[in-house]
């Protein structure tokens, strides 16, 4: 899932990750973004309730104890837009949000600020996790990618999948099957077809394309469908078209708690984030850095994570969060010794041929998916 997309990145902030990565979403440098305001701070947030959650959790907090004056753009951001801010010295907004994927890319063109971890607190540099700790971002919510099953087809007392080679098993674990479509590149059923063959996990970066297919082909023929959105997945669990899949834990999450007979597994979850940036020239870096610094704060991450199912990158919000909600947080510490942490610097590595490892994916996928 390549900018933040849909009530849960591709929940809706996956939406807004995924969007940024294919570029498809509406300028931030639009006529709404235009007029800023010298120490005015302006900051992108998402739409829907995820940026709900941040201007409660983030913006209203840090201008109550600063003074600065903020102004969130609930919409989501495109490549486009902001390279257009850099290239023609007009930044409009200050601060970004970006998936893994995006922030790596346009880091390398840059496009961002360096970060100035002088100016964070102690504790919340012991607190973020290593992977949170950019030079040109901090990243702020968490999720992850996992094996969600049907209560009702696997219950509680039998047998069920618990690794990725478990859910190749068709034969033990007959059921209907759902795997995540590779047709962006970032966001295939790579790593869990590498675990399925056997791969250690501290191995799997980088990739064997070669054994990654392979893997594939053995569950091929058992797919009902290889999903694509957030919401396609989301519709399948709750019409129950599908016994056993991958899927984000915030739309199994939001579907257990309205009553759906789903259960999650978080054992060999794969774990994305997507990064706080500043736009490189920015007319309010100072105040951006504050903000940025503020946002890595245990307390504000709580805060969020308690508006919307997102995880905190600062691992001491877990010392604040009800034990209920953290155990539902891709970030929790328990899950993470378990879980596989998606390497997107790897993804935006160009071999001899001047392609990316994504656009590798891409090809081989297109070919695959036709045989």
């Amino acid at each position: 899932m390549s900018f933040s997309i849909i009530i849960n990145r591709r929940r809706f902030l996956q939406a807004a990750s995924t969007a940024l990565a294919a570029g498809a979403l509406p300028s931030i440098a639009s006529n709404k973004a235009s007029a800023q305001t010298p120490g005015e701070l302006r900051v992108l947030v998402y739409g829907g309730d995820t940026g709900k959650a941040m201007i409660e959790a983030y913006v209203k907090p840090f201008e109550a104890e600063t003074g600065i004056k903020m102004t969130p753009i609930t919409d989501q951001g495109d490549r486009a837009s902001i390279e257009m801010m850099v290239a023609q010295n007009n930044v409009t907004v200050d601060v970004v949000t970006a998936n893994q994927g995006s922030s790596f890319e346009l880091s390398q063109k840059g496009l961002f600020e360096p970060i100035d971890y002088s100016i964070y607190r102690n504790e919340d540099l012991d607190g973020l996790a290593d992977f949170a700790k950019q030079p040109f971002g901090v990243a702020n919510v968490v999720y992850a990618f996992v094996m969600v099953y049907n209560t009702e087809k696997f219950p509680a007392g039998k047998l069920r999948p618990t690794t990725w080679a478990e859910f190749w098993d068709v034969n033990s674990f007959p059921g209907v099957r759902s795997l995540v479509s590779g047709q962006y590149g970032s966001e295939g059923p790579w790593e869990e077809a590498l675990l399925a063959d056997g791969v250690n996990p501290k191995d799997i970066y980088p990739m064997d394309l070669d054994r990654v297919f392979k893997s594939l082909d053995r569950i091929k023929p058992d797919i009902r469908k290889w999903w694509g959105t957030g919401s396609e997945i989301q519709q399948m669990m709750h019409d129950k078209a599908v016994d056993l899949v991958n899927a984000y834990d915030g739309r199994a999450g939001t579907l257990i708690k309205q009553g759906a007979p789903l259960e999650i597994n978080r054992n060999q979850a794969k774990i994305t984030w997507d990064y706080w940036q500043i736009v490189k020239g920015s007319p309010n870096a100072h105040a951006a850095q504050q903000f940025v610094a503020f946002t890595a704060r245990a307390d504000r991450q709580a805060a969020f994570s308690q508006l919307m199912p997102f995880g905190p990158s600062n691992l001491n919000a877990f010392k604040v969060l009800p034990e209920d909600i953290g155990r539902s947080l891709a970030s929790h510490p328990d899950y993470l010794r378990s879980s596989v942490l998606i390497d997107s610097k790897w993804y935006a590595e160009k071999g001899s041929d001047g392609l990316t490892n994504t656009e590798k994916l891409v090809q081989r996928w297109n070919e695959w998916i036709l045989l």
